[in-house]
């Protein structure tokens, strides 16, 4: 048996953009079924002539199947969304025609429906193309006013037909008009949209980044720490490691805080680029960094520490001297399974100790 919601899925698609095109097709078929409806009204209070009105909306409700295939299969038929409601504006304009022609006494009536039309057009098509689309429509109203006008001229008085004209291109044009401002106002939103946007992402990024370094600020790295204890314990366990620059005081009092801080940017991207993919490396205060490395036991973890070490030995700082070595003490420790995070980094700190105790530019195991 089918479900109803793989006949709906048949029917509108799964695509969002698909969906929202359908909506804006049964907008449009209710309005003609409720135009179909004033044309029985019409036929019955003898304003129509029967058999003209039936042909009428025989080729309204085939024009609403039609589209709906139309719309539905717009992807596989490469129908983009302007050629889909220029070709439907244009359909409606000639069902205006038609029913203008056999409506009457009340065809005034009608025209409001092609203002209508060149108004729903102001969602897909740009400003000109509505002014095009306007034109168009004034072209094809106006040729039926005027054939009706010279074939039948008692039934559709030139004087009559020429003021309604006025006011039908008045009322198009008043919309063609509004239509450029709304798009006007549009391309307006949509650019503050992404300016906010852009804001948005920059103040993320330094509520979570180090302006200096690029790395991981401290806030930043306490919110990974606790995802990190919510997400329990893994297969290899995780190692936390506290690093800190040596002897990075004499730098910043020997070559001044701006090569201070070309050494903390240098030692930033080097130390990054020997990490592995998942593991984490934060600015924790001044020249000390927090290393947190996932799915890693403590041998793993101080080879990945004996790489970057040896990066940083290789790196040389603009400013410095090319015999000046940058190196940096480490405390390395694994997390015990359910330990806090701020209990291991106690530990690895008191290892970070040790490790400047024992003469620096080494790496401590707590």
């Amino acid at each position: 048996m089918t479900r109803p919601n793989s006949i709906w899925r048949a029917l509108a698609g799964s695509e969002r953009g698909l969906r929202r095109m359908l909506q804006y097709w049964a907008a449009t078929a209710l309005l003609y079924l409720a135009a179909i409806a004033m044309v029985e009204w019409q036929v019955l209070y003898g304003f129509s002539e029967v058999g003209a009105m039936r042909r009428l909306e025989v080729f309204g409700i085939g024009g609403i199947l039609c589209f709906y295939f139309l719309v539905r299969f717009s992807a596989p038929l490469r129908l983009k969304p302007e050629v889909l409601a220029v070709t439907q504006a244009l359909y409606a304009i000639g069902c205006g025609m038609w029913s203008y022609s056999i409506s009457g006494p009340v065809r005034g009536a009608m025209l409001p429906m092609t203002v209508v039309v060149v108004a729903f057009c102001m969602f897909a098509l740009r400003p000109r193309q509505t002014l095009v689309l306007t034109a168009v429509a004034l072209a094809a109203m106006g040729g039926t006013m005027w054939w009706l006008q010279a074939q039948d001229p008692v039934r559709f008085p030139p004087e009559v037909e020429g003021i309604t004209f006025g006011y039908l291109a008045a009322a198009l044009l008043s919309t063609a008009v509004l239509t450029g401002e709304m798009h006007k106002l549009r391309a307006r939103l949509k650019r503050r949209k992404k300016e906010l946007e852009l804001a948005l992402d920059t103040i993320r990024q330094l509520a979570t980044m180090d302006e200096l370094t690029s790395l991981a600020n401290r806030r930043h790295m306490n919110e990974v720490l606790a995802a990190e204890e919510r997400r329990g314990p893994r297969g290899a366990g995780t190692c936390v490691a506290l690093l800190d620059i040596d002897f990075f005081k004499q730098v910043n009092d020997r070559y001044g805080h701006a090569a201070g801080d070309a050494v903390l940017r240098a030692f930033a991207a080097t130390a990054r680029a020997a990490l592995r993919s998942h593991d984490v490396l934060a600015r924790w205060g001044g020249e000390e960094f927090l290393l947190l490395l996932p799915d890693a036991s403590p041998q793993d973890a101080r080879m990945v520490l004996e790489r970057m070490a040896e990066r940083v030995h290789a790196m040389r700082v603009d400013g410095l001297e090319q015999e000046r070595r940058i190196s940096f003490s480490a405390g390395l420790t694994e997390r015990r399974d359910g330990e806090a995070f701020a209990d291991a980094i106690n530990r690895a700190d008191k290892a970070l100790y040790r490790a400047k105790e024992a003469g620096r530019d080494r790496i401590e195991v707590a």
